[in-house]
């Protein structure tokens, strides 16, 4: 077990978090830290940055430390532009916080921001993920940040020195892939304007009381009477005490140090967008100890998340897959262990095409080893991470009928309670399936994803009435294959069963035993017969496993769609 543990990256980040807590601030709570800009769908990629930390903070609590996760939420952050799929008209509020840009069209939401936060918020509660929200919104205009932002307005030619050691340098390419190097820009924040003006270098950027956009640039400000004068796009010129005025915020690259400094953090990983040359995580190491007095946190950097087939996501980009989209398909165990199992350096896709049954099948096969005892540690604590919290297991299907089987079952009864319990309760006569919450939230993640996944195309379309003509068409060896598959049906009618019968029929025919191991000649004639039945049964020459096919056909409708041969 050790060696399970040396190798599990979630206990070597606790060991170096809790050592250095115990150096920077012995004896308080460990804070470790996400953010999150609500500026669009918050997607699965975002969801490594909170869930990164989650794990970790996990871990710490499992130890019986006080840890505290904080989500902040940069819902003051001003909105760059909008999403694909939403009015253009509400690109007149570009440049304006996202607490202030009023919600997407429909939505029952107070704000854009809100719109956009409160998916991910259900998400993390399915997921079981505890964390300690923070509005951006909240602690900018309530004054909470004042100190801190005369203090960086004080020391605002020392900051433009720190920032000026790294603008000439010329950032490597973080990929060879074309793909994912245009989308490394990440949330936005990272390549933000960092304060330089005309005027001068100010680290504080106002929103304009008349028009509520950041489109102002600062002219001009007083150390000792904090008197700050700008002007807008609007055409506004104004000037305003910074020591009572709550309507703006530091740029990015001090603003984030900053609040490293203010909430104590010791954990927070971060994307490559913000960890290379002159990125906002090296550049704030720089400016959290030499202005704000404090230390960067550890943290590692984490590679991209995808979606099969796509590159890495952008927040402000239409149609990308969220947290909230991913447990409509996956059960929420599931969907913690691809985070769990990878380390935070190593990218992954998520799937939502057909690989999505593999990967059930690979995590019910996981939960089988972990039950006879034959799974390798390493594998039973990435599990045990996904299943469970320090505050106690989530909730699970009582009854993991494979995903690909629940697929093929709702797609033939098109979702039919009646017809859909009837089939699993065939499935295996010494395991009954009585209700269909037993097979719950596992069905309806099946359900949802053929109904939304499942090109039309690829659907299956039960025959209504037999293929006389094809029938008619068959030969001997085709007809007595179709008279031996009846003869067993009664005999063999479970899942188990019917998979015996579809596969010894062709052995039957060819004269060899049940027991005999695929040869190439045997797999063709399995093929020649699995492709009649399809044909016979759907049309195409393929579809759902044959054996969840026939179950779900029945036994009557099978022995119609195959007796009417000459």
């Amino acid at each position: 077990m050790a060696e399970a543990v040396t190798a599990d990256w979630v206990s070597r980040l606790a060991d170096e978090v809790i050592a250095e807590a115990e150096c920077r601030a012995p004896g308080k709570p460990i804070v470790c830290a996400s953010g999150l800009s609500p500026s669009g769908p918050i997607h699965l990629g975002n969801l490594r940055e909170v869930m990164t930390p989650h794990l970790v903070a996990d871990e710490i609590r499992r130890r019986g430390y006080e840890c505290i996760h904080i989500l902040s939420w940069d819902d003051y952050d001003r909105l760059r532009k909008v999403p694909v799929g939403v009015d253009p008209a509400w690109n007149e509020h570009i440049g304006k916080p996202l607490s202030a840009v009023p919600a997407p069209p429909g939505s029952s939401y107070l704000n854009w921001a809100e719109h956009f936060k409160a998916p991910m918020i259900e998400a993390l509660a399915t997921l079981d993920i505890e964390v300690q929200p923070i509005s951006q919104t909240e602690r900018y205009t309530s004054g909470a940040y004042r100190e801190q932002i005369l203090l960086a307005m004080r020391e605002r030619l020392r900051i433009d020195a720190v920032l000026d050691q790294y603008r000439t340098k010329v950032r490597p390419a973080v990929t060879e892939n074309a793909d994912e190097q245009a989308a490394a820009v990440g949330s936005g924040s990272a390549t933000e304007d960092d304060g330089s003006t005309g005027a001068g270098y100010f680290p504080y950027k106002p929103y304009c009381p008349d028009c509520n956009t950041d489109f102002t640039t600062v002219t001009g400000y007083d150390d000792e009477t904090t008197e700050l004068s700008f002007t807008c796009r609007c055409g506004r010129s104004r000037t305003a005490l910074l020591s009572e005025y709550n309507h703006g915020k530091l740029v990015w690259k001090v603003d984030w140090p900053m609040r490293w400094a203010y909430e104590g953090v010791t954990f927070e990983p971060s994307g490559v967008d913000h960890q290379s040359p002159g990125s906002s995580f090296v550049v704030g190491g720089d400016i959290v100890s030499e202005i704000f007095g404090g230390r960067r946190p550890i943290g590692p950097m984490y590679a991209f998340v995808g979606i099969s087939g796509m590159a890495k996501m952008s927040s402000s980009k239409g149609g990308v897959p969220t947290a909230a989209d991913a447990l409509q398909i996956m059960e929420p165990p599931l969907l913690r262990w691809l985070y769990a199992r990878r380390r935070p350096n190593q990218s992954f896709k998520v799937a939502f095409d057909q690989e999505i049954q593999r990967l059930y099948d690979e995590w019910d096969a996981l939960g089988r080893r972990m039950a006879d005892g034959s799974v390798s540690p390493a594998d039973r604590i990435a599990a045990g991470r996904a299943l469970a919290t320090a505050s106690g297991p989530l909730p699970r299907t009582p009854h993991p009928v494979p995903f690909r089987t629940l697929a093929s079952v709702v797609d033939i009864t098109t979702g039919d309670a009646e017809q859909t319990l009837r089939i699993l309760d065939d499935l295996d006569p010494a395991d009954t399936i009585t209700s269909l919450d037993e097979v719950r939230p596992r069905l309806d993640c099946a359900q949802h994803w053929v109904t939304t996944q499942v090109p039309a195309e690829q659907r299956t379309q039960v025959r209504t009435e037999p293929a006389e003509e094809l029938l008619a068409s068959l030969d001997e060896t085709q007809r007595e294959s179709l008279r031996l598959l009846l003869a067993g049906l009664d005999s063999h009618w479970s899942l188990d069963g019917l998979t015996t019968l579809v596969y010894g029929v062709p052995k039957t025919q060819l004269g060899l035993p049940l027991e005999t191991k695929p040869t190439p000649e045997l797999k063709v004639a399995q093929r020649t017969f699995f492709a009649l039945l399809y044909r016979l049964l759907v049309t195409r020459e393929t579809g759902p496993r044959l054996p969840t096919l026939l179950l779900a056909v029945g036994a009557d409708r099978v022995r119609s769609l195959l007796t009417n041969a000459p």
